[in-house]
Parts: structure tokens; sequence; C-alpha cells
């Protein structure tokens, strides 16, 4: 009988150019797709994000229509923190947030599947009930694991994701009705003002998305 495929092997043949990227003794334990945001960057980045025996990081590599890599990595030993924040008026989407002594990264990826990661981050440091420094049996001090906690964070629904969204959206309609309506009717007016109110509505869909990235880190 054949042996069994494993889930790490399941990984690294699924995702190409990862093993590439692997360091020694490396093994993948969990991919899901998600946003990374490493509070360095103007944006965010839609990619896999994976969970190795030694590292968590965000993972793109395309050939097409060029070559490129991103890759950006936190070591699992040097996680101080990681706090679960499910946003209000954000039902769908939950965020992971891991904090190390120099840096925070934001994990956005569906509630299911960021709950999976949350766990499996647990398992991966083995936590304890408290985050203090503990001593071994020669008294050498160690560090303790991170602290895992999960947060409701309150906020005004006009500046939640789901409200940039449906702003963003909703502009966009409307400027397709003002073209269509144009079309149709071969009157500039009829139209015009639903072209300018959906612009309106984009642009200010932007600048509030902008705003939002820049203000909760």
């Amino acid at each position: 009988m054949p042996e069994k495929t494993s889930p790490a092997n399941k990984i690294v043949a699924s995702m190409k150019g990862l093993r590439n990227q692997l360091q020694t003794e490396e093994q993948p334990l969990l991919t899901i797709p998600g946003i990374w945001d490493n509070g360095q960057q103007q944006h965010s980045t839609m990619c896999d994000v994976i969970l190795t025996n030694q590292r968590i990081f965000g993972y793109i590599y395309k050939t097409f229509p060029r070559e490129s890599l991103f890759l950006d990595a936190q070591n699992i030993a040097e996680i101080t923190r990681v706090e679960l924040r499910q946003k209000e008026h954000e039902p769908l989407f939950r965020e992971l947030l891991i904090e190390t002594g120099t840096r925070k990264v934001y994990v956005r990826a569906p509630r299911k599947k960021i709950e999976v990661l949350y766990t499996e981050l647990q398992k991966l440091t083995n936590i304890t009930p408290t985050n203090t420094v503990m001593s071994d049996t020669t008294g050498t001090s160690i560090a303790a694991p991170p602290s895992y906690s999960q947060q409701q964070i309150r906020g005004s629904f006009e500046n939640s994701a789901l409200a940039i969204m449906l702003l963003f959206v909703g502009g966009i309609l409307l400027e397709i009705f003002g073209v269509l309506l144009i079309s149709v009717t071969h009157n500039a007016q009829s139209g015009i003002f639903l072209c300018f109110a959906g612009f309106v509505a984009v642009i200010t869909s932007i600048m509030l998305r902008r705003r939002r990235s820049k203000g909760s880190r």
C-alpha cells in the first residue's frame, strides 16, 4: 500500500514555490486564505497565511506576468501576545493580532478560519494559564509563552468595514445606473446627477478606508 501523504507535504505541493522558502526542518501545519497587514505598508495584502512549526507568514508567489514573491514572517519563538478580535458591524470576518517585542501583524479572515488559526497557535506555543517569567530546574529564567485573549471591539457603523463596502458598491451602482439612464434617454442631464453622486460615494469610501487603516493601528 502506498504511504499516505502528510499534511505538510500536501501544503507544500499545493503552494507554488513554497518548498524553496522553508527553513531547515520547517514543516507547514496549516494554511488559510486571509488578509495580512504588517503595519509597514499603506495597504493590506490578500495572501495565503501559513503556519509552520517555526513561523507564521503571509505568502504569495507568482510567475505571471512576471515573477514576484511576497513573504512576511513572524517567528513563533518571538511572539509575546496573540489577540482574537471581533469588530462590531463585521459579522463575517475576525482579526488576529500577533505581537512580538518589536512589531505587530494583523491577520483578517473568515470567522471559522481565523478561529482555527488561533487554536493551532495556542497548541504550537504550549500555552500556560499565566504569562509570567518561569524558571527551569537549575533556576535559569526562561521566556514565558505568549498571552492569548479575545476582545470585542466596538465602533460606529459609519466607520466600519461593512459601511465602507456598502458605500463603495452603492457608488459603483449609481454610476452604472447613471450611464444606463443617459444611454436610454439620450439626455446627459437625466443621469449626470447619479454619476456624480456615485463618484462622490466611491471617493468617500476610499478616503474612509485609508483613514480607518491609519487610525486602527
